[in-house]
This record gives structure tokens, sequence and C-alpha cells, in this order.
């Protein structure tokens, strides 16, 4: 189910294509294993590293960099100065979500995820902040944060938004991904609450499950294949610069999410003004 699956493929396209073996390593969100699976990685003299932090790790990557070992973040922030960085503008697709929202109807709007030490939900969340204080007076946006970004965080949320008063439930959820979006939906069923009738969802990454769920959902797609292509191109112009002894200058890449709306947002009615 993670989207990092469609990442991975993309790349290892690209460099299967130019000759190049991939070894690919999961830490499974856990610090200590990510610092394992770099460590191995440095040991074996790998050629280059496409790396997806848990954390902003930019300590690590210049370590991997000082020992001579190209790296690129994948789907993360990057300066652009110290090494390369290929993602989404998630600012962008939260601010995305959020609009969605608004313009079917909902005035009272909640964000479900977490950790919030993860760049990409802080982005996320700050989008839809963006897009509510934008709307003005008569919107509001509650935050719930989780531990995880798993289906049972939002089986769990959904119970503790479902328990709200009904004058002070929000009636639209924009999740941090589309897990969370999958247990939202099966705990506001569970709850006796009617999607979209009662509570409306759009997750993040729209994976495969999101069309398919009980009620297809709505969510914000990325391009996660030539997220993954993109990163391999750079990877390997730094390799060969390093190689041949020139220099390289390091790139930011962002690419622009999009809206992908199903039935989990049908229309309640349209938004004032």
């Amino acid at each position: 189910v993670s989207t990092f699956a469609d990442v991975i493929r993309g790349a290892e396209r690209l460099l299967y294509d130019e000759q190049y073996s991939v070894q690919v390593g999961n830490s499974d969100s856990d610090l200590s294993r990510e610092l394992t699976l770099l460590e191995r990685f440095e040991q074996q003299r790998i050629g280059g590293v496409l790396f997806a932090p848990i954390e902003d790790r930019a300590e690590r990557v210049l370590k991997l960099r000082r020992r001579g070992i190209p790296v690129v973040i994948v789907d993360r922030a990057g300066t652009g100065t110290d090494y390369c960085s290929v993602g989404v503008d998630d600012l962008v697709g939260g601010r995305l979500a959020a609009e969605h929202l608004l313009d079917q109807g909902h005035h009272r709007l909640a964000f479900v995820g977490g950790p919030s030490t993860l760049a990409q939900v802080r982005d996320r969340r700050r989008g839809a902040e963006l897009a509510v204080d934008q709307a003005g007076e008569g919107t509001s946006l509650l935050v719930v944060s989780t531990p995880t970004t798993s289906l049972e965080a939002g089986v769990s949320s959904a119970g503790e938004i479902a328990a709200l008063p009904e004058a002070e439930r929000p009636t639209a959820v924009f999740a941090a991904n589309d897990l969370i979006a999958i247990g939202l939906l099966q705990g506001f069923t569970t709850a006796g609450l009617r999607v979209p009738d009662d509570m409306a969802i759009i997750g993040y990454d729209d994976i495969a499950f999101a069309a398919a769920a009980a009620v297809p959902l709505s969510s914000i797609r990325q391009p996660r294949e030539d997220i993954g292509r993109k990163s391999a191109e750079l990877l390997l112009a730094e390799m060969e610069a390093a190689d041949a002894g020139l220099p390289h200058v390091h790139e930011t890449i962002r690419f622009v999410p999009q809206l992908v709306a199903r039935r989990s947002t049908h229309r309640r009615k349209p938004r004032k003004g």
C-alpha cells in the first residue's frame, strides 16, 4: 500500500535501463533501523543513495557525501544547495484539499494526521490552515494529531470526532494520507455517520485503495513514478560528475499535486461569495 512502491518503481526502471543494480532498504519508520541501513550501504561502497529520511536528517546526508557517496533526498524538502531533492509541493496539496472541502459548502473542517516531525504532514496541515484563514470568518479547522499515519490512527480519530457534540463536530475531514482516510471512513461508518452525507473525507497520495474504497475517496494525487525517475536522473548526474571530477550543481525539484474528486466529498451546497 505504501506510496513509495511507485516511487521505487520509477527509479528502478531508469537505473536498470542504465545497467545499475538497485538495493532497497525499508526503515519502517524506525530511526535506529534507518541509521543501520545507511551504515550498511556505506560499508558496501554503493555508488549512490536515494534517501527518504524519517525526519529532517541533514547530518546523515552530509556524512555520506563527505565519504564520497552522492545522495538525493526523495519526497522531502531540500535546500537545493547541499544536496539534490525531489518531492511534491505539499503546501499546495494541503491547500487544494481544504479549498475543495470549502467549495463543497463545508465550514467546519478537521485535519487528521501526524506525527508533526514529518515535514509532509506539517506542510499539508499548513496548506489547509492557509485555505481556511483565507476563507475568513465562519470557517474553522480542528487539528487532530496522530502518532502514526496508519489506518488504525484514522479509525481512532474518527471515534474522537464522532464523539463531539453535533454543533461543534466538523462536517469534513482532510486526512494527511489515504491510509488515515480509509480508517476514518471505517470509523465514521461504525459510529453511524454517513460519508459524505454526514461527513466528507479527502485523503492524500491517491493510492489504488482510495478509488476502490466502499465509498470512493477523494484524494490529492502525487506523480509518484515521476518522482522516482527524476530522483534517479539527478543521482546519476551527480555520480557521473564525481567520476569525471566535475562540479555538480544541486537542484530542488517540486512537482505540483492534483485534486482527484470522488464520491466521499460529494457536494453539499455552494459556498457563498
